[in-house]
């Protein structure tokens, strides 16, 4: 057969011509708009807001409260008795974050919107300096540069890490109101820049404070504070770095879906009611509920607030008695964590935005400046003032939280009598040592449920005094966590060098700054 290649020559060019236009536009036409290959700043925000603040949330229900004898276990007590081993979180959450922050830094820099870029800045900040007290030395100039080649990332020394994470927060505070963009995703401060001045700032003076046994403090501390317009922090409880849970998932607060049988394995500690019964202190009513032996209901006497004490195996645990009685021993006869953390399994009172996931409070920030005006860090002010201020401010925080869950029974307890602070074991009196004593046990009462700081804090300053229960695996309180087995197998060489700086890989080898 004789083709016509008249018309086989007309149809090769049309094809031709059709091809190179398929050609032309074929990334555009084979784009997934469902699967977009970068993501904006504002949808970044809020996955990893929520999903960083709830691993710091978790870590104090799991580990912050147990470990600083906040709270205890009744039921497999291994990590109260510190049968700790190598630790995947915050190390495999924060660092999945990191690449998400890093992007928010990349995209909202190239678009010049530094208020995206700045609040990216103190969140991984804050990370950093988060792990870097869980761990010690970790990867921080090498980290997330697997694109760029770096598979087995250097870990950096804290001392190192930590002068970069004071840089990058006093960076964060110029950037932040340089340009004009309005923050969107932004689920902690919505999109309040000013907050996040104060946030990063706060922050600031709380490193310095950590780094003060290695380095003085002062000159940084007393620039901060000289310079309240560029350089703000937290002025009261509504400024403070707090995440608000909300009504419906995955917003309301984790606690409140977990099962009744895994919340009641957290009790009071013997530890926490004994220093909250001795000082006539009511946030025993905000921190824990009535035994049901008790039958008290929502509030009782102080008779029906009991704790157990930590470290115990997990038999006598169980089987605990405060009052000796062997009959009188048992779960119905030990308190519960208070009300506003409670599960929905558990009571018809929980409430999903009652708690709040704390990353920094104005009370703690108060006990900071106590503490450092007192060690003749900084001028202004006085520690006295500064101490009555993160007490009350404590006291505060919880009256409007149990308001705000219609709990006015609580919130009535937390007026507290002018009494309080002429007790002995309160009133700012003392010699040095006797003053910060004060101050430490007072911040270590306001750190509850703030992640893993009151242990941070605690390894620092020894207030107040923290003994291994009788069951305890080791002689003495841990202070680190060891790097997750991921590390130790895929990092291997790095690991190595790094604990070969560091010292053993253990719960009981100091980080850099611990020098106590």
């Amino acid at each position: 057969m004789k083709f016509n290649t008249k018309y086989i020559s007309a149809f090769s060019l049309a094809l031709a011509l059709g091809l190179s236009s398929c050609d032309k536009d074929f990334e555009e036409i084979n784009m997934n708009p469902n699967s977009p290959e970068t993501v904006s700043s504002d949808l970044l925000l809020p996955n990893i807001i929520r999903s960083t603040t709830n691993e710091i949330a978790g870590s104090a229900w799991g580990t912050g409260n147990i470990v600083m004898q906040m709270t205890a276990k009744i039921q497999f007590t291994s990590e109260d008795r510190y049968n700790w081993g190598p630790s995947g979180d915050p190390y495999n959450n924060f660092y999945n974050s990191m690449r998400d922050l890093n992007n928010v830094i990349l995209i909202s820099g190239e678009a010049n919107q530094q208020n995206y870029v700045g609040i990216a800045k103190i969140i991984r900040a804050n990370l950093f300096s988060y792990m870097s007290d869980a761990y010690g030395d970790i990867p921080y100039s090498e980290a997330i540069q697997a694109k760029e080649g770096v598979n087995y990332p250097k870990f950096d020394t804290q001392e190192s890490i930590y002068a970069s994470i004071l840089s990058e927060l006093a960076e964060a505070n110029t950037l932040l109101g340089s340009t004009s963009e309005q923050v969107s995703g932004d689920i902690l401060f919505n999109g309040d820049i000013e907050r996040w001045k104060m946030f990063a700032n706060s922050l600031r003076l709380r490193i310095l404070m950590r780094l003060s046994d290695r380095q003085d403090p002062s000159s940084a501390m007393q620039a901060i504070l000289d310079n309240p317009s560029q350089s703000p922090i937290f002025t009261g409880i509504e400024d403070q770095a707090a995440l608000q849970y909300l009504q419906d998932v995955p917003n309301q607060h984790p606690l409140y879906t977990t099962r009744s049988g895994s919340f009641d394995e957290y009790r009071l500690s013997e530890k926490m009611e004994g220093v909250l019964k001795d000082l006539d202190d009511p946030r025993l009513y905000a921190y824990a509920q009535p035994t049901n032996d008790s039958g008290a209901g929502i509030i009782g006497e102080l008779d029906d607030y009991q704790g157990v004490p930590n470290g115990l195996a997990d038999e006598e645990a169980l089987a605990y008695s405060p009052s000796g009685d062997p009959a009188k021993g048992g779960s119905n006869f030990i308190s519960r964590v208070g009300l506003l953390w409670s599960c929905s399994a558990c009571t018809s009172l929980a409430n999903p935005t009652g708690a709040q996931a704390m990353l920094m409070s104005y009370a703690e920030l108060q006990f900071v400046l106590a503490e450092a005006r007192e060690r003749g860090f900084i001028t202004t002010g006085t520690a006295e003032e500064y101490y009555m201020n993160g007490i009350k401010a404590s006291f505060a925080y919880y009256k409007e939280r149990y308001e705000m869950i219609n709990l006015p029974q609580i919130a009535e307890k937390l007026d507290v009598a002018d009494s309080y602070f002429t007790q002995a074991d309160v009133a700012y009196t003392g010699t040095t040592d006797e003053k910060l004593s004060k101050i430490g046990t007072q911040k270590w009462l306001a750190l509850f449920f703030t992640g893993l700081e009151g242990w941070y804090d605690w390894r620092r300053t020894n207030y107040p005094e923290i003994l291994p229960g009788p069951a305890a695996y080791i002689s003495s309180v841990p202070v680190r966590y060891m790097y997750p087995t991921s590390v130790q197998a895929l990092n291997k060489q790095n690991y190595l060098d790094a604990i070969a700086r560091q010292g053993e890989d253990a719960i009981t080898t100091k980080v850099w700054w611990d020098v106590d």
